[in-house]
């Protein structure tokens, strides 16, 4: 290798190891922000519960900023992944401050949503703007793509590991090359260590007692790891009718989040539903120690894919991660083992269904609970990978292997 090859290779290396850094560092940094004023609307919608009858006011103002100002990021999530596969233009970063402003007042007011979508959102945002400044062509645009999925997710999680396996998995894995696999891994950690060093403290949950490796307790991770594809599966066709119907009928797309608005304040103020507004993260908390209603999680899976098609802002993982721990603690009523474990294996496999990534879920999982409960974790999350059918809730993602397989093989007979 000549001296000239040599140092053109260092050059390419130094360069995206500084983008890396750049990428981690400046999504980490907003994931920071966004967490710590995530948390303090929270507490202010909870500390003046009357706000949430001004749910429609709220919806109307993200109705009306992303109809005249976002437009062109309006796809959110399934924008990332369609320029992955058909890359067209870098994507504005208006993506990044709009969806930050419009899931702030979808959880002031308490609509039901996630914070995965945001974060995700943001570091894809950031990191396409890389483009242009390093004046990449489209296949090392992709990379920028898989690094800020990577980041979004690390950093609002605390995952780092999931995080870099996540946004290679849905992606697509086979058509990522092993520079990405690198790269993915490098940008989610920075983004984990800058959340760190703003000192932003994440949620943690325990699996205490784990249960000896036997066919029954088998037999019962697998009942789990179904019901769960199966909510994952509801979870999905619930976004995403609840979308079509509003599209259908409410042509005024500003109008769409003022109306759902209404519906969900009075279920929510009414009816005395604020379990269900919001991440819910205190309900996912306790659902590791107390056995929830077995009706939680089909309310928090209405609540979601109402105010998600409605129009309202955020992501769909959080409640996700409600739906399964409040599906696995409410099962702990007849499944005779521990309801942590059940909760805890609810919690991912669900998110793994409806995402079609149970390598990262697993990963996930571990990195959540522990090496202890790994093995029942996995089992859940291939069963509910397989289960919960062809659909996701990312209308836009590409789902290839054997998934893919079962599903064309099942259709062709019919």
């Amino acid at each position: 290798m000549t001296f000239k090859k040599s140092k053109t290779i260092s050059l390419i290396i130094f360069k995206w190891i500084f983008i890396c850094v750049l990428i981690g560092f400046f999504s980490g940094s907003a994931s920071a922000f966004f967490l710590v004023s995530l948390e303090w609307v929270t507490q202010f919608r909870i500390q003046n519960d009357w706000i949430v009858w001004l749910l429609p006011i709220g919806g109307l103002l993200v109705g009306l900023i992303y109809y005249y100002w976002g437009e062109s990021v309006l796809k959110g999530n399934n924008l990332l992944l369609e320029e992955y596969e058909k890359p067209k233009k870098v994507i504005p970063f208006k993506m990044a401050p709009l969806v930050l402003l419009g899931t702030f007042l979808t959880h002031l007011f308490g609509g039901s949503a996630g914070r995965e979508g945001t974060a995700v959102q943001m570091g894809g945002a950031i990191a396409d703007q890389f483009t242009k400044i390093f004046k990449l062509d489209n296949s090392e645009r992709k990379i920028l793509i898989i690094l800020g999925i990577s980041a979004g997710f690390a950093s609002v999680f605390g995952t780092p590991l999931a995080g870099a396996i996540f946004a290679l998995e849905v992606l697509y894995f086979s058509k990522i090359n092993f520079k990405s696999i690198i790269l993915s891994f490098l940008v989610a950690y920075a983004a984990y260590f800058t959340v760190e060093f703003w000192q932003v403290k994440h949620t943690h949950y325990s699996i205490p007692i784990v249960p000896e490796i036997t066919f029954t307790n088998l037999f019962y991770t697998i009942i789990i790891g179904f019901l769960s594809g199966l909510a994952a599966l509801l979870f999905s066709r619930s976004t995403h009718f609840w979308g079509s119907l509003f599209s259908k009928k409410i042509k005024y797309p500003p109008l769409r989040p003022f109306i759902g608005g209404i519906f969900l304040a009075i279920a929510f103020a009414g009816f005395g539903l604020t379990k269900f507004s919001g991440l819910g993260v205190p309900v996912i908390v306790e659902s590791f120690s107390n056995p929830n209603p077995w009706y939680d999680f089909l309310l928090k899976i209405l609540f979601t894919g109402f105010t998600l098609g409605a129009g309202f802002k955020g992501g769909e993982v959080t409640p996700l991660f409600f739906v399964g721990a409040t599906l696995g603690s409410a099962l702990s009523m007849i499944i005779p083992l521990p309801i942590a474990l059940l909760a805890g294996m609810g919690f991912v496999a669900v998110f793994s269904g409806a995402t079609h990534t149970p390598i990262a879920c697993t990963i996930m999982g571990l990195e959540l609970f522990g090496i202890a409960p790994g093995f029942f974790i996995a089992i859940a999350c291939l069963i509910a990978y397989f289960s919960s059918g062809p659909m996701g809730i990312y209308k836009s993602q590409i789902v290839k292997g054997a998934k893919y397989k079962l599903y064309s093989k099942v259709n062709s007979n019919f």
